[in-house]
Order: structure tokens, then sequence, then C-alpha cells
């Protein structure tokens, strides 16, 4: 038993070693940061580059400094409640008030919601959710979680193939290991034509965080119990909890948010210079 134990340490460390000396490599790959880049580029973020391309250097590298061209013009971290409300007004996507057992940040998304046609607001709305879901994830976590229901979902209310392929592109190239699970919950039968479409823009990684969640199966059902408190997940997934999303409270939380986000963001700025 001592033994199983030793050798589980040794394994941990070496892993340890391996990671930081991976990192190390791709500081001296990227050269020298300013700014918002050098604030975003810490160590837990060169991981996660890292271990999304299997960490390999030169493919993390490619990954990153695209990430922080990306950044660098679209301006994620500046994007506020104010410019995307209008998206959310219906409910079709926010962040949800509780965690999953292992403490991540929920984000509760119901397709057949879908209130609007701006295909780049649309995709600013879901970049603001990510930072928000990031900006609220417990310091001993990295990774957030999506409930998506499916109930009501046709063709008519879903996103053109070119929104879902761009929101797609978006969370893999630019939040690499961010996404620990999305829950598809009863996708009706006509959602099988357009999944064989969206799949093909997934890397193996991501789709192996695909799970389909279907209501009427107990096996599939004991799938959410095993990473839900049923008392805080919402009716609608099977849960218990009768509370519905509110645009007026849940905008109070966004601006507070976002008060949080820019006191963040100046720390780091003076941080980095």
């Amino acid at each position: 038993m001592f033994q199983w134990k030793n050798n589980s340490c040794n394994i941990e460390e070496h892993d340890a070693i391996f990671q930081e000396q991976k990192v190390n490599e791709l500081k001296a790959a990227i050269g020298l940061l300013s700014g918002r880049s050098l604030a975003y580029c810490t160590d837990a973020c060169m991981k996660r580059y890292l271990k999304a391309r299997n960490w390999n250097v030169a493919k993390s590298k490619k990954m990153l400094q695209g990430s922080l061209m990306w950044r660098s013009a679209y301006k994620p971290e500046e994007i506020r409640w104010n410019e995307v409300a209008v998206e959310g007004e219906s409910g079709k996507a926010y962040r949800a008030d509780f965690h999953d057992r292992d403490g991540r940040t929920v984000l509760i998304m119901t397709p057949a919601r879908q209130n609007t046609t701006s295909h780049d607001n649309q995709l600013r709305h879901l970049v603001y959710l990510l930072e928000n879901a990031i900006l609220n994830l417990p310091e001993d976590q990295e990774q957030m979680v999506w409930l998506i229901d499916f109930t009501g979902w046709s063709l008519s209310n879903a996103v053109p193939i070119r929104t879902a392929r761009e929101s797609n592109n978006i969370l893999q190239n630019h939040y690499p290991e961010r996404l620990a699970t999305a829950f598809l919950y009863n996708p009706p039968k006509i959602f099988e034509a357009f999944w064989k479409i969206v799949k093909l823009f997934l890397d193996p990684v991501t789709f192996q965080k695909i799970k389909f969640v279907y209501p009427k199966s107990e096996e599939s059902m004991d799938v959410f119990k095993q990473h839900f408190d049923m008392d805080t997940l919402p009716i609608q997934f099977g849960g218990r909890n009768d509370t519905e999303y509110n645009h007026e409270e849940f905008s109070r939380m966004m601006t507070k948010d976002d008060i949080k986000a820019t006191t963040l963001w100046e720390l780091k700025d003076k941080a980095s210079y």
C-alpha cells in the first residue's frame, strides 16, 4: 500500500516537472509580452493551450498566438452587458446561479428561445457569457459546464450553420480546456440532421465532452444525478428547482459583474506594465 502511494506521488511529481518544463519552453517560444497579452498568459493559461495541443510546444505557440491576435482585435474582456443584453431577454443563454457537484460554473442554454437574427451580436453575447463564466469560476476550477435544453427546438428557430460553426471555432481556438462537459438535453429526432453537420466542426477532444441526455431514459438521467444536485437543477432539466429566468434580476447581476471585471483587468494592467 505504501509502495503504491509512493509511486503515485512520484508520477504526480514527474507530471508537474514535465508540465513546468513545457510551460517554460512555450514562454521562450512566445517571447516577450506586454500589456493584456502578458496578463492573459499566466502559467495556467499556457498549460491549457499545451494540453489542447497534446503538449506540443510548436502547435501550442501557434494556437496561443492566434488567440492573442484575436483578443487584441475582438477585446472580449471589454464587452459589457448593456451591449448584448437584448440577446438575453428571452433567457436563451445565461449563467446559472448554481454550480455542478465539482463547483464549476454552469451556463444554461435553450436554443428554442432564439430571439434575434444578428450573427455578430449573437457571437458577442456568447463571448460575453464565456468571459463571465470564467470570471465566476472558483479558484480551484478552470472549466465550465453547459446545460443545453433542446425542448421545442426546430430547424426554424435553429441558429444558422455559419453562427454554429463560428461559435465552435471561438470555443475551441480561443477558450481551450475551458469546457468540461456540454449536456445536450432532450434533443428531438430532427436534431440528428443538424448534429451531423455541426459535429464535423468539432475536434476529437471537444466531441468527447458532448453528452446526450434523454428525460425518458433512467440511465441517461442518472448522468445528471452524478453531476448535479437535483434540488438545484432546474425543472426543465428534470430537477426540482422551479426558479425561472428573470431578465431584470440577471441584468442587475451582470452589471455588478461588469464592475468586478473592469476592476480585475485594471489590476492586471497595472501588474503587467
